[in-house]
C-alpha cells in the first residue's frame, strides 16, 4: 500500500479478531451525521455558494414567489379580498376557454407560428455554422459573423417598424414587388412573415454556441480525412455534424419547452385588423382578456394551461431524446 494510500485510511480491529480491518476515510465521511456533512460541504463549497447566491435570490425573487399567483386560475378574483381572498371555482376557467369559440382559432395560430418558428431557427443557425467554419479566411470568419449576428441586438420595436417600412405599399423595398398590396395586412402572410424576420434576427446569434463546438474538433481529423480524399461535405458530414450532435440534442429539448411560447411583444406590434385571425396567439389573447378585460383568474388559467403543455413537451422531448441518444438534461 503506498504511502498516501496508508494516509487516506483508518485501521480497526475486526469483530472476529481475524485481524485488522481498512477503512477507508471515504467510508467514515459517508457513515457521519447529516449535521457533520453539512458543515463540510459548506467549509469547502461555500464560496462557490456564496457566489451563487445573488442569483439564487434573483430566481427565487422572480421566478418562484409569483408562482403563488397561479391560485387565480382556481378561484373567482376578488380585488377587494386580494390574492388570498375569492371563492374557490375549481377548473371552471379552464373549461371556459376550452368551450369558447376562440380556443381552436388561438391554438391553431400559436401551434403554427412557433412550429415553423422553431423548425426553421433551429435548422438554420446549423446550417449557418456549419458553413462559417468551412471559411478558411479567419477575417473573412470573424466578418461575417459579426454581420450575422448584429441583428439580434436590435429592439423590437426596431425590428417591426423596419418590416412596415420595406413592406409598404408602394414605397417600401419589398412592397413595391407587390404594387396595391398591403403585405402586413394579408393573414396568410403573417406566419411566413413573422418566421422569416425572426430566423433573420438570431440566426447568427444563435450560431455561436455550434460555432463554439465546433472549435473542440481536433485539427487531425480534418487532416486525416483529407487525406483520405473526403470533400468539403464529406467533412461536414462525418467530422462537423457528429460533434455538434450532443449540443444540439441538448438545445433541441430546451427548445422544446418553448413550443406555446410565441414572442408577445412582436406578435402584438405586427398586429392589425387585417391580419388579427392569423396572429392571435395565446400571450397576445391572455393579455386582452387579462390586462384589458380585468378577468384575472380567467388569463391566468389561460395562461397556465400555456405552461402545463410547454413542460409536457420539455419532458417528452427529454425522454425521447434519453431513449435515442442518452443525451437528456434530466
Amino acid at each position: 500500500m503506498s504511502a498516501s494510500r496508508k494516509t487516506a485510511a483508518t485501521t480497526a480491529a475486526a469483530p472476529s479478531g481475524d485481524g485488522p480491518v481498512v477503512v477507508d476515510n471515504i467510508q467514515l465521511a459517508k457513515q457521519a451525521p447529516l449535521g457533520v456533512k453539512i458543515v463540510r460541504h459548506f467549509k469547502r463549497y461555500g464560496a462557490l455558494w456564496l457566489m451563487s447566491l445573488p442569483a439564487m435570490c434573483f430566481i427565487a425573487l422572480f421566478a418562484y414567489v409569483p408562482m403563488y399567483g397561479l391560485r387565480l386560475a382556481f378561484y373567482n378574483y376578488n380585488p377587494r379580498e386580494g390574492l388570498m381572498g375569492g371563492t374557490f371555482a375549481g377548473f371552471k376557467y379552464f373549461n371556459q376557454f376550452f368551450k369558447s369559440g376562440m380556443f381552436t382559432n388561438i391554438l391553431g395560430n400559436t401551434l403554427r407560428i412557433s412550429l415553423w418558428t422553431l423548425v426553421m431557427g433551429f435548422i438554420c443557425p446549423i446550417i449557418l455554422a456549419l458553413l462559417i467554419n468551412q471559411i478558411g479566411s479567419t477575417k473573412i470568419k470573424s466578418f461575417v459573423q459579426t454581420v450575422t449576428y448584429l441583428p439580434h441586438f436590435i429592439s423590437t420595436v426596431v425590428i417591426v417598424t423596419m418590416i412596415n417600412i420595406f413592406l409598404s405599399p408602394n414605397t417600401g423595398m419589398i412592397g413595391r414587388l407587390f404594387p396595391g398590396k398591403n403585405l402586413l395586412a394579408d393573414a396568410d402572410l403573417f406566419t411566413p412573415l413573422y418566421w422569416i424576420t425572426e430566423v433573420w434576427q438570431h440566426v447568427g446569434w444563435n450560431c455561436i454556441i455550434y460555432l463554439a463546438a465546433l472549435s473542440s474538433v481536433d485539427l487531425a481529423l480534418y487532416e486525416a480525412a483529407k487525406i483520405d480524399g473526403a470533400g468539403r461535405l464529406q467533412l461536414i458530414r462525418y467530422v462537423d455534424i457528429p460533434t455538434i450532435l450532443p449540443t444540439v440534442g441538448i438545445l433541441l429539448i430546451m427548445n422544446m419547452g418553448n413550443v406555446l411560447n410565441v414572442g408577445f411583444e412582436k406578435v402584438f406590434l405586427m398586429q392589425n385588423s387585417m391580419n388579427l385571425s392569423a396572429s392571435e396567439v395565446i400571450s397576445t389573447y391572455t393579455y386582452r382578456i387579462g390586462i384589458l378585460g380585468n378577468q384575472f383568474s380567467y388569463a391566468t388559467a389561460i395562461g397556465l394551461f400555456n405552461t402545463l403543455v410547454n413542460f409536457f413537451f420539455l419532458v417528452l422531448a427529454n425522454i425521447i431524446s434519453k431513449k435515442a441518444s442518452d443525451t437528456s438534461i434530466f
